[in-house]
């Protein structure tokens, strides 16, 4: 079998892991939230949303050692992706009504931690050095991290009432025990990690093969293929009527992405912000923004999906044309 068509193979059988563990990691949750009284969208900004960026944890922490440019294209092209193509695709899939608190208090947070992010690398104009992410600045994004976990377990334990666990239980299509949804969301997000280990790895392979850049398949393939786990989530959220986990995944894994991983990267070295970069972050924040302004109806229409689905391709196709050569050779 040609190396090419071995590879090919090998990404699929990724995807169908990050397909399966998506499901589980929604059942275990799901269970375990309704079980201990817990909302979905709590746990969904929490332990789902740090469970489905452990690939972009893993990824950086390697990269961290060797290219930190790798690390910095990979978060931004990963928070980029969950917004795009995880709400993008779910919406299409299914019309996302969204909890006002998600609107008042959530998205909010996500664009203060990406305002965070974008300040810190503005090094150039405010101090006259280089632009970086220093450990300081990333000692900093972990103290906010902190202060977004500290919240948010506040936010969880508050609303634990024998009320709440009664109603959730009763709304339950199916009582999980506590064990059993355990045992579902590691089994879950066990899949989660290894087919997006086994996808990046061989679509990376595939497209070395096929003659891709490999500047550009750092942003695009390693970005997306660390964003599959949140893609999959969504998908198996909607697919279970789960909308609740689906929004606070993204939200959550998002500002994971940006105060943990790129806190916990830069402390183990400065992380240089590319020539590109800047566009990279203003596409971030522009989706960030829209998710704002298209939420305040409390509902996500099957065009707004699509409309962000056409955003995330026009602007591959902006790096991929229009940026210098020498970005894209690497």
């Amino acid at each position: 079998m040609p190396p090419v068509l071995l590879y090919f193979f090998l990404t699929l059988l990724g995807l169908a892991l990050l397909l399966v563990g998506g499901d589980l990691l929604v059942r275990g949750a799901a269970g375990l939230s309704r079980r201990l009284g817990i909302s979905p969208m709590a746990i969904g900004l929490t332990v789902v949303a740090f469970g489905t960026s452990a690939p972009e944890l893993a990824v950086n922490v390697a990269a961290a050692l060797k290219a930190g440019e790798i690390s910095f294209g990979n978060i931004v092209g990963s928070n980029l992706a969950n917004i795009a193509l995880g709400i993008g695709l779910a919406a299409l899939v299914r019309p996302l009504i969204i909890q006002s608190v998600v609107v008042r208090r959530e998205i909010p947070m996500m664009l203060l931690a990406t305002a965070a992010v974008l300040v810190a690398a503005l090094d150039p104009w405010l101090t006259g050095g280089p632009a970086l992410y220093s450990r300081t600045e990333g000692l900093l994004l972990l103290l906010f991290f902190a202060v977004f976990i500290y919240y948010n377990l506040l936010e969880i334990f508050g609303h634990r009432t024998n009320s709440l666990a009664a109603e959730a239980v009763a709304e339950a299509p199916l009582i999980l025990s506590v064990p059993l949804a355990l045992l579902l969301f590691f089994l879950g997000l066990a899949g989660l990690v290894g087919g997006s280990e086994i996808t990046v790895r061989y679509a990376v392979l595939l497209s070395e093969g096929l003659g891709i850049p490999k500047a550009f398949i750092g942003f695009t393939l390693i970005a997306l293929g660390t964003s599959l786990p949140e893609i999959a989530t969504s998908l198996a959220s909607i697919y279970r009527g789960e909308t609740d986990l689906l929004v606070g995944n993204i939200v959550g894994s998002n500002i994971f992405n940006f105060l943990f991983i790129l806190g916990v990267t830069a402390c183990l070295r400065p992380v240089p912000v590319p020539a590109q970069g800047f566009s990279d972050l203003g596409a971030v924040v522009f989706l960030s923004l829209a998710l704002l302004a298209v939420s305040f109806d409390r509902k996500i229409k099957r065009y707004e999906g699509g409309l962000f689905l056409l955003f995330y391709f026009l602007y591959l196709a902006y790096k991929l044309l229009y940026l210098p050569s020498s970005a894209l050779k690497g």
